[in-house]
């Protein structure tokens, strides 16, 4: 319960930091994507160090709950980061909230209880044995190179989602190394087993390579073709790697189908949530439109 509790609030700041972020990122010129400098364009703009903030947040209760359940649990419980922030941004500027929101919401909802529970995700260990990085690292990489310069080959949406894919690829693999490094604070080492882990720097490297890639996909392209690449990527890439390095196990066999049903209706919601104008940062409040009106 501790892990599910820490895992809804890491959704809801996550995409509290997505909206805020892609504020941020659309006044951002065309001829700042994929470099540095697109990063001291954001950091003068406060609705962006804003975002920075709840990403801070989410790290942390990210951090909890992957050190108290399975990240085959932990991560799939994401996906309703952004019906979660919609409905609550709704309420904080009185905006009604069109039906579409609501069927969003429902389908996302509907399909992670019916992937969760067809799946049943759960058992593996605390730690990754062996050398059983060295692969995962390697084929990750190659992913992530694939990724990039199929974007770099592109423009508007399609690089959108190809790095919003990338940047969800990091994101999974960064809740794994944090896992992983985790495991060595609970395991009887204190913080210095913790500190002496490289677990724990490659978890910081990929944090901050994976925030550059989807800040590059928020300016590339809409919310629209970055959020469903991005909540399902990161979900199904951290199943991945549960099951391949954890240990984790997962329902097969006639099971696939309910769960292929649970991504159609997660994938669904995610698109049109990501339509809507509360998640583009577009909405205005009623009494708003009186007086221009």
């Amino acid at each position: 319960m501790i892990s599910v509790f820490f895992a809804i609030l890491t959704a809801l700041s996550n995409g509290t930091a997505s909206v805020l972020q892609r504020r941020a990122a659309i006044n951002v010129p065309d001829r700042e994507a994929m470099r540095v400098s697109l990063i001291g364009h954001l950091l003068r703009q406060k609705v962006w160090l804003a975002g920075i903030a709840m990403v801070i947040v989410a790290a942390v209760c990210q951090a909890v709950a992957l050190a108290t359940g399975p990240i085959a649990v932990v991560q799939p419980i994401f996906v309703i980061e952004l019906p979660a922030t919609l409905l609550l941004a709704g309420f904080v500027m009185r905006v009604r909230l069109p039906r579409p929101v609501w069927y969003g919401a429902a389908a996302v909802t509907a399909g992670l209880a019916l992937g969760m529970a067809s799946a049943a995700p759960g058992g593996g260990s605390a730690t990754v044995h062996g050398a059983a990085w060295v692969p995962a690292l390697i084929l990750t990489g190659l992913f992530e190179a694939a990724l990039i310069a199929g974007a770099r080959a592109t423009r508007g949406n399609l690089r959108a989602a190809l790095l919003g894919l990338a940047a969800a690829c990091g994101y999974a693999l960064t809740a794994a190394l944090m896992k992983d490094a985790m495991a060595r604070l609970s395991d009887g080492g204190g913080v210095v087993a913790l500190l002496e882990s490289w677990q724990l720097y490659g978890t910081a490297a990929a944090g901050v390579g994976s925030l550059f890639l989807l800040q590059n996909a928020l300016q590339a392209g809409t919310l629209v073709a970055v959020q469903p690449c991005l909540t399902l990527g990161d979900a199904l890439i951290s199943v991945l790697y549960g099951v391949t390095l954890f240990g984790e196990q997962l329902r097969t066999g006639w099971w696939l189908l309910p769960e292929l049903l649970a991504l159609g209706l997660i994938t669904a919601g995610c698109i049109e949530l990501a339509r809507s104008p509360l998640a583009t940062g577009n909405a205005t409040s009623p009494a708003r439109k009186r007086r221009v009106d």
